[in-house]
């Protein structure tokens, strides 16, 4: 019998993680709906954030929390691949978020996001708070904790943030960060191509790519402004991607799913010659092997495994004899 590339290539160690590409906002329940609807039409393509922090409105952060936990615990969550983001370390309500999000669906969260630490102190506390409150709820699972890096602050502690326990995503901020220079960064760097072109900017986004990158966390890129504009959100994807190593981006209306995920997606000709060098080095027991003239052992069999999972995830159509993996 066969050993599973999983356990053949990873035993008991810490895999990176292999989620979706693209991760979709969401602050109203309307919104929230919508998005599972096309979720379920999609497929599990994407993640959803549901937004306690900007989505909710002032006065009613409670109910509107209550609200995101009735849909998490909903039949219209049929994946259960949303998120919740609640608000900052800083502000007042923090810890009624996590009470209400965690007590009443840790069980189904995909994730918790926290937005706008100013240094790695402050997200320590704020996970712990989260593994106390699980605890004291009953849930046993480890919830993964994404972090907004948009502050200096948090800028300058990004590598002690990445190696945080259960983090899994580091997003990067785009419009907080520039506003956090009072004017020295032109509005122009919120969008392209500014956004990859402004030296402060540029170095920003590639120290939050290694930070995460070096501890085995997923760097998730920041929207696109131009919300309408399918081929920008893929020129922005793309890029992101290419040149800065990023392999997840944000999204903030539903037309910009599919072009993220697209541009995000492993080129399928690199996808086929993975599948290749996987089942023959299953066929030798992972011993190493030589294809097509080059040598490969359990080190790029790594490689091409996490490229298949995540052609995977996108939705691309893998052969039978590597789909059967999954």
């Amino acid at each position: 019998m066969s050993t599973h590339p999983r356990q053949a290539l990873f035993g008991g160690e810490r895999s990176f993680p292999i989620i979706p590409a693209c991760e979709h906002f969401a602050g109203s329940e309307k919104l929230i709906t919508k998005a599972f609807t096309l979720q379920r039409d999609l497929g599990p393509i994407f993640d959803i954030t549901m937004d306690c922090e900007d989505g909710a409105p002032t006065g009613r952060e409670r109910e509107h929390a209550e609200m995101v936990v009735d849909l998490q615990r909903s039949e219209t969550n049929t994946l259960r691949m949303a998120g919740v983001r609640i608000h900052d370390p800083e502000h007042a309500l923090w810890r009624q978020d996590v009470d209400l999000v965690v007590r009443g669906a840790g069980d189904r969260l995909a994730y918790v996001t926290i937005p706008k630490p100013t240094r790695a102190a402050q997200v320590a506390e704020v996970i712990a708070y989260i593994q106390d409150t699980a605890r004291a709820a009953g849930v046993t699972r480890e919830i993964p904790i994404h972090v907004l890096i948009e502050t200096h602050g948090a800028l300058r502690d990004v590598f002690e943030i990445a190696a945080l326990p259960w983090v899994q995503v580091l997003d990067f901020g785009l419009m907080d960060f520039v506003s956090g220079h009072h004017g020295a960064i032109p509005s122009t760097a919120m969008k392209s191509p500014g956004q990859f072109d402004h030296a402060l900017v540029r170095r920003a986004k590639a120290r939050v790519a290694a930070a995460a990158l070096g501890a085995g966390v997923v760097p998730a890129h920041n929207v696109t402004l131009d919300l309408k504009n399918v081929d920008q959100t893929f020129a922005d994807a793309r890029r992101a991607r290419a040149e800065l190593g990023y392999l997840r981006m944000w999204s903030i209306y539903p037309a910009q799913i599919e072009p993220i995920v697209r541009a995000m997606a492993p080129d399928f000709t690199e996808v086929e010659r993975a599948g290749a060098i996987l089942l023959a080095a299953e066929a030798a027991a992972w011993g190493p092997i030589q294809h097509d003239g080059d040598l490969h052992d359990r080190a790029t069999y790594r490689y091409f495994w996490e490229l298949v999972q995540r052609a995977q995830v996108s939705g691309q159509q893998l052969p039978d004899a590597v789909a059967r993996w999954f």
